[in-house]
This record gives structure tokens, sequence and C-alpha cells, in this order.
């Protein structure tokens, strides 16, 4: 695992200074405030600060899993390039579509098959890849589901809330690869206190 730190390039630097001259994010607890500026960083969208749905407790607990070297599902590559610090899993080269599955949900169930339960769930592109999440028996750390479009993508995040599993989501329809990359990158960045990492 990579404990090198992180420089931040002074474009980034003043890109989340503006934002905050522009949103208080001050009353967000430190992970959730960590994911929701940097998708809204992503986007360039402030909506997006009422529009992501998630818990502290869980993402706690998901920073610890990652941090401790969970594996990181991602549903297509564009999630995967984004993703900058940690490798992922990506199978959807190696799924085929058949009747009632897309691509992108055996995908999902290829990926299970090689990482078992734990793992971080990204999904930025494919509600179909979320669906088949949720039929799986996959005990994960944290899904992300941030899958974008106007046919089945609010649907599928709903139902993400409705699982009960630890997740970010949002309400709308909107999402896609960049900002559900962002929103791990969000937990990657964020540094492990010292007790965490010496015991």
């Amino acid at each position: 695992m990579n404990r090198a730190t992180r420089v931040v390039h002074p474009i980034e630097q003043e890109s989340f200074r503006r934002l905050r001259a522009r949103l208080d994010t001050s009353h967000f607890p430190p992970l959730t405030r960590a994911v929701v500026e940097r998708v809204i960083h992503s986007a360039a969208d402030l909506d997006y600060a009422a529009d992501l749905v998630m818990d502290e407790d869980e993402l706690t607990a998901a920073h610890a899993a990652l941090h401790a070297g969970a594996p990181v599902v991602v549903d297509v590559e564009m999630v995967a390039a984004g993703i900058t610090r940690r490798e992922t899993v990506c199978r959807l080269k190696d799924a085929k579509a058949g009747p009632g599955l897309t691509r992108s949900a055996h995908a999902v169930r290829l990926a299970y098959e090689q990482v078992g339960p734990g793992a971080l769930w990204v999904i930025g592109c494919a509600p179909t890849a979320l669906e088949e999440l949720l039929t799986l028996d996959a005990s994960p750390a944290l899904v992300i589901g941030l899958p974008v479009g106007f046919v089945g993508a609010a649907e599928s995040k709903a139902a993400l809330r409705a699982s009960g599993l630890p997740a970010v989501s949002n309400v709308s329809e909107k999402g896609g690869s960049a900002v559900a990359a962002a929103a791990l990158n969000a937990l990657l960045y964020h540094s492990v206190p010292l007790s965490e990492e010496t015991s």
C-alpha cells in the first residue's frame, strides 16, 4: 500500500478554496465532508451537497477497511482510471450479456467470485451493476453507488439505500464515473490517524 504523502497541486488547492468560499461544508463530519467536497470538486456541481446520502459511522468503518487493504471493485474502467492511488478489480472485459443479464451485471458476478465479501464497490456507470450487487450476499465494506442515467439510475440508488448496506449514494439521476471515483478517492486521501497506522 502506498503510504507516501500525497502532494496537492496548487490548482487543486485553489479549487477547494473557491468551493469552500461558495459553500459552507464545515457542519459535515470529517469523512462526509471529504466525500461531499471531492464529489463537488469533480463535477463543479454544488447541488451534490444536498443530493448525496451517507452515514459517517459507515464511512469510518469503510475508511478503516480500505486502508487495511480491502479490495476495491469498480463497474467500468472509467471509474478505475479515476482512482489514482489504488489497484482495482474490473471484470467488464470478461463479462458477457445473456438473457435478462447485462454485461455490467455479469461483471459484478465475476468480480464477487474473485474478491468475496468485505470489498468496497464503486459503481458509477451502470444501474444494472448496482442492481446485481444487491442480489448477492456480498457483505460489502461500502457500496459507492452513483450510477448515472434516465433509466434505472435513481431507482437503483433508492434500492441501495433501502437495502441497509453501508453506502454512499445520491437521490437524483445524476452521477457518473468521475463522481464515483471521487467519492472513493476522498476516503483514500483522508489521512489515517497515527494510532491506526501503528496499532
